[in-house]
């Protein structure tokens, strides 16, 4: 009997070209659930850094204002005030820190470029925010709602005063600013836009003003709408510098100068007697001049003005670097 045939293709050399190759699953090379969760293609999320940003804040300034508050440090609080203050500027600007660090972002994408501290943009405000309190006052004063009294500090009073709540009103002005229209405006703008945002944390800059005794709507109200104007400011300018400065002067001009109500505070070593009169709706009552329709209509007018001069826009998100390979 003859041998079987051999099968040549069972015999022949296997070709290398032919070798199967393992498929590739898409699963090893894409990103995790957990990274897809926290970070979009333009880093975290805003939704989670808004919140991160907010849940800190939120902590350590519960610890500030405990530390601030623990001891009596005499002079009518008036430095428990001021290391509150500062305390919460500190608490306001670390978790931005921190997410600048997670995003790789700039500081200066926050709104307080340290290049222009204090800078030609920082007096200007200061002008604008004490010229905006004044055109208020003299408003109120040509109504016959307001009267300027007497001189009520003299001599090294009046100069301690008034360098106190300068430094005071400083902080409050860099705390506020940043807080609600810095790092938190830079995210937010990322997922709602620019406005939306603007309105949610300016109305929140209102509503923190409850806290405050003798406040009402209409200055809730004022407080809203100024913060508003701070957001356009931050929008043609591109940055928060201008605000600061015209935040600090007109709560300075305010409470010391004039000698009114701030958004229903009434502090201790003022320059006047002074007094309003007057239906609420016109002097602002307990509120002080924020609670006055009188108000509105000076924002209005710094608004107008305002965009007349400034109508380039100027404030951008930068996108971070992206991610190299095997990072």
């Amino acid at each position: 009997m003859s041998e079987p045939e051999a099968n040549p293709e069972s015999t022949a050399a296997p070709n290398p070209d032919s070798t199967p190759v393992s498929p590739g699953f898409a699963v090893a090379t894409q990103p995790s659930y957990a990274s897809t969760l926290f970070f979009g293609p333009d880093g975290l999320r805003p939704g989670w850094g808004f919140a991160i940003y907010v849940a800190t804040f939120y902590i350590l300034q519960k610890v500030v204002v405990d530390l601030a508050w623990a001891r009596d440090l005499g002079a009518r609080g008036l430095w428990s005030m001021m290391l509150e203050e500062m305390g919460d500027l500190l608490v306001a600007v670390i978790p931005a820190v921190i997410l600048s660090r997670v995003e790789r972002r700039p500081w200066s994408g926050y709104g307080l470029p340290l290049d222009k501290a204090f800078g030609q943009l920082f007096w200007i405000g200061t002008v604008w925010g004490f010229a905006g309190i004044s055109l208020l006052m003299f408003a109120l004063y040509g109504l016959h709602a307001f009267t300027f009294g007497s001189i009520a500090l003299h001599g090294a009073h009046l100069v301690r005063f008034a360098a106190f709540w300068a430094a005071l009103f400083l902080l409050v002005g860099l705390f506020e600013e940043f807080l609600l229209r810095g790092c938190t405006q830079f995210t937010l703008t990322r997922g709602i836009g620019f406005w939306p945002a603007a309105i949610v944390l300016s109305s929140m800059f209102g509503l923190i003003h409850l806290k405050n005794e003798g406040e009402q709507w209409r200055g809730l109200l004022a407080a809203a709408f100024i913060g508003l104007f701070f957001c356009l400011t931050l929008r043609r300018t591109g940055n928060l510098w201008f605000a600061v400065g015209f935040h600090a002067a007109w709560d300075w001009g305010e409470t010391f100068f004039y000698s009114v109500p701030d958004s229903g505070m009434v502090a201790p070593g003022h320059l006047l007697r002074s007094s309003l009169y007057g239906p609420d709706w016109v002097s602002g009552g307990s509120v002080g001049p924020e609670g006055s329709v009188l108000c509105l209509v000076v924002v209005a007018l710094l608004w107008i003005e305002f965009s007349r001069m400034h109508p380039e826009v100027k404030f951008s998100i930068a996108s971070p670097p992206l991610p190299t390979r095997g990072n």
